[in-house]
């Protein structure tokens, strides 16, 4: 898939919805259970709002679900895709309690203000980088120059180009900076376009198998700061403070989802397939295998954030101008409910 950036979240006048009402004094008692009967386990239903369409990024979701891992928790979860507010804004105002998010976003969101917080990273390294087909010669940043880029208008793609650039002596004012909508990857090589902004782990696998030879300037090896975390799962603060034990039984089963997709690829790629039939199997497979070594990489835990990783960013997002206020790092992110790291 090509990597879409914010445009800004409209989120700073969302209020987070008031919590579920008690049972009434009024209500007449329940009769009492026969000694010899069991008490019903309790469910809790719930919804996880994706970022964008299904993919490998979101597989441990799917296997918690598939393998019993929430239910092992008492939690019933529905995979839901984000309506037209964004999964942002439903996580912020407690539609949805959980969601998938990008460090971008919920960085430029507590700046803001809106009480996001990240509570793990999904994949450890940004895998995402501009993308180019072979053919067009473009092998490091200052190659961009007289070339022509495809995004969405973003206010960050032109200050990720340039501050790749500029670390290899290139001027962004020689690249043609242009907004072409969800034109897909290989629609806009095939047109008068160079080179545009990639997920390796989706859309250039699937280059691989198209036999499509691309060249691939990854971004966060030009610039330590751009090596933030893309995409992490998210909550509120309301949902931290008022319902704690559900948060961690929520990342206890995820982290066994993404555990299982570490150690079985293949399985979980299947999984994901059998849940989200639509999806190119051939793709998800080779997607699955590639990421496998890099959801948790060299972290100690799968999920675990570091604050530089978070402040390097921000302070980026400052320079560039992306942001007016600096936002309060401690609350952005949390380790908190990483299974054997936090407090669970």
């Amino acid at each position: 898939m090509m990597v879409k950036q914010w445009k800004g979240i409209a989120l700073g006048g969302l209020l987070l919805l008031a919590a579920g009402c008690g049972n009434s004094q009024n209500e007449p008692a329940a009769p009492s259970a026969s000694p010899e009967a069991s008490p019903e386990p309790q469910v809790q239903a719930l919804q996880v709002v994706l970022d964008w369409a299904p993919n490998t990024n979101h597989t441990g979701l799917y296997v918690a679900v598939d393998q019993g891992y929430f239910a092992e928790e008492g939690l019933e979860v529905e995979i839901i895709q984000p309506g037209m507010s964004g999964a942002d804004a439903m996580v912020a105002s407690g539609e949805v309690p959980f969601g998938v998010s990008y460090q971008e976003n919920v960085t430029h969101a507590r700046a803001e203000g809106v009480p996001l917080v990240s509570i793990a990273a999904v994949i450890q390294h940004n895998t995402s980088g501009f993308a180019s087909a072979q053919s067009k010669n473009i092998t490091r940043p200052k190659d961009f120059e007289g070339k022509t880029y495809a995004g969405w208008g973003g206010p960050a793609e032109r200050a990720v180009i340039e501050s790749v650039m500029l670390e290899d002596g290139g001027d962004v004012n020689e690249v043609s900076i242009i907004n072409a909508g969800d034109i897909d990857f290989f629609t806009a090589m095939h047109q008068d376009i160079d080179f545009a902004w990639i997920f390796y782990a989706w859309t250039g696998i699937e280059a691989e198998l198209r036999n499509e030879p691309i060249n691939m300037i990854y971004v966060n090896e030009y610039s330590d700061s751009l090596d933030y975390y893309t995409p992490v799962l998210i909550t509120n603060e309301k949902m931290i403070a008022e319902e704690p034990e559900t948060v961690e039984a929520f990342m206890r089963a995820v982290s066994k989802g993404y555990e299982y997709a570490i150690d079985h690829p293949r399985e979980a790629g299947e999984i994901l397939v059998s849940q989200v039939p639509d999806l190119d199997e051939e793709l998800v497979l080779a997607s699955q295998e590639w990421l496998a070594t890099r959801y948790q990489a060299e972290a100690e835990h799968w999920g675990l954030q570091k604050e530089e990783v978070w402040t390097k960013y921000a302070q980026w997002m400052l320079d560039y101008g992306l942001m007016e206020n600096e936002p309060d790092i401690e609350k952005a992110f949390t380790n908190e409910f990483i299974p054997g790291y936090g407090s669970n």
